[in-house]
């Protein structure tokens, strides 16, 4: 009898975002799944920590628990102390793209990267919508599946991880495609309101550099991006 892989959960959007149960769900088919999420929703806090106060972990109903503190205190606690024997790290599902150069803002993303640092496989999960949409999270669901069933056989590695971005819409049709990371920037601009500055930007008017991870996505693929945790 095979024995099932344990596979940690976590998030960036929180213990209630629809993300993390479509994430936990897809996972739960093939693994048992421990989810360690924070309590509230901390979208682009990168790699921070908590080191100046304790954490907790509540536990919200079996094998899933909420911490006071961000991502990666959710990876390492997790790791350390909670579920200790997951050999993958999953976070996501993000509502929202983590595409090129998000992956050194993002807390989805900083959750996997502290997982390399620590030995664990990992991937990182997020669904790109569109300025006014809303992620279709059955279609998500389906996504989800399909790439857990693709990566999970593989072995990253050592320090490397994988990004993933599933395209906007209801997109049936989307292949699995493997692609670099895109360098380029965000157009990112600054309104001046008296003394404030107000930030502002067109997610989806980024440069799409030919068959990089923003070119797949924006064009209805899902991008699978092998993401060295190292930086080397």
């Amino acid at each position: 009898m095979t024995t099932r892989p344990t596979i940690l959960i976590t998030n960036d959007d929180g213990i209630d975002a629809p993300g993390l149960a479509t994430l936990a769900a897809a996972a739960s088919a093939l693994a048992n799944v421990v989810v360690v999420a924070p309590t509230q929703h901390l979208s682009g806090c990168s790699h921070q920590v908590t080191v100046d106060r304790p954490l907790t972990a509540a536990r919200v109903r079996e094998n899933w628990y909420a911490v006071n503190g961000t991502p990666v205190d959710c990876v390492r606690l997790a790791l350390l102390q909670i579920c200790p024997a997951a050999t993958w790290v999953l976070s996501g599902v993000n509502d929202g793209g983590n595409l090129g150069i998000d992956v050194w803002m993002s807390g989805t993303v900083a959750a996997v990267r502290e997982a390399s640092f620590l030995g664990r496989r990992g991937i990182a999960l997020s669904q790109y919508r569109r300025r006014g949409e809303q992620p279709v999270w059955s279609r998500t669901a389906a996504h989800t599946a399909r790439v857990l069933e693709y990566l999970l056989p593989q072995s990253p590695s050592p320090g490397n991880f994988w990004n993933v971005n599933f395209p906007a819409g209801d997109v049936a049709m989307a292949e699995l495609i493997v692609c670099r990371l895109d360098p380029h920037p965000l157009p990112v601009k600054y309104e001046a309101k008296g003394d404030e500055f107000h930030y502002r930007t067109s997610y989806q008017d980024r440069h799409r550099e030919p068959k990089h991870d923003v070119d797949v996505c924006f064009g209805g693929d899902i991008s699978i991006t092998p993401v060295d945790g190292l930086a080397r």
